[in-house]
């Protein structure tokens, strides 16, 4: 999500109320919660530019909200959304990304606080690389045409019944509401953000075989020793590497795979 200096600010000025009613009760939900309210304003052009017209009084945006959602979402969602509206953003647009981006952090908070953001993330990446293998389904997912309960179905069917509900409600708004993401790169860039949330970075592994649990290890450990930090293995299986393994850490690509070194060879000998 890119964002302009002014709406930066705007973001990082809501995420402190967020953490705060965050630390209340009753806020188990309020990642959807505000997840419904960007569908709102993603569907509703008038009422976006309304409550991000920074020309206007901020009292008279939060009133406008608070008439608008009061007793229709949560009290502690409508404090954050209260914020978010008095607030100076770029864009009416840049004010739904925020939104949305408050929502991903108060999933995200949920999932760490009960002990479960690992998993959260390795499902968003698991998920993601299903559907990366599957360009049929892939393209479905991707057709704004496409009847929108249809699609959350299609991808109810992918997720297993223990899949951890943080991970449910991200898949979901990401599905239902796209807004012109592709859905294999929201998965991704939402389980890099999980990952973030834990201060590691996220290497990529894909490797010929299964990695057993030393390997992992191994590998973890010699990946935080070369990048002075913690690293998050992403792992997938592809047989076509013939042997070894390729890494990706952001731009960085590590291949120590049979088939790289052979497209290494092969390119030496054609220059």
């Amino acid at each position: 999500m890119a964002l302009h200096a002014a709406s930066r600010e705007a973001l990082a000025a809501v995420e402190l109320k967020l953490l705060d009613t965050l630390e209340g009760a009753a806020t188990d939900d309020l990642g959807e919660q505000l997840f419904a309210v960007v569908g709102l304003l993603d569907s509703e052009i008038g009422l976006r530019r309304a409550l991000a017209d920074h020309s206007t009084e901020p009292a008279s945006r939060e009133r406008l909200v608070r008439d608008l959602l009061g007793g229709k979402i949560g009290a502690g969602a409508l404090e954050v959304v209260a914020a978010a509206v008095t607030a100076r953003w770029s864009s009416p647009r840049e004010l739904v990304d925020g939104l949305e981006s408050l929502g991903t952090t108060a999933l995200l908070v949920r999932a760490e606080r009960a002990g479960r953001l690992d998993s959260v993330e390795d499902e968003l990446f698991r998920l993601g690389r299903i559907i990366a293998d599957q360009n049929r389904l892939e393209q479905v997912l991707a057709d704004r045409t496409a009847d929108k309960a249809g699609k959350l179905e299609l991808v109810r069917g992918l997720i297993q019944a223990k899949t951890d509900p943080t991970t449910v409600a991200l898949v979901e708004n990401l599905v239902g509401q796209p807004r012109g993401r592709g859905v294999v790169p929201g998965l991704e860039a939402l389980a890099a953000e999980a990952a973030k949330r834990r201060e590691r970075s996220v290497a990529h592994v894909i490797s010929a075989a299964p990695l057993t649990a030393a390997q992992q290890e191994q590998l973890s450990v010699s990946l935080q020793r070369i990048y002075a930090r913690p690293i998050a293995l992403h792992l997938e299986i592809d047989p076509d590497l013939r042997g070894g393994i390729v890494i990706r850490v952001g731009d960085e690509v590590i291949d120590g795979s049979v088939a790289g070194r052979l497209d290494a060879l092969r390119r030496r000998f054609a220059a």
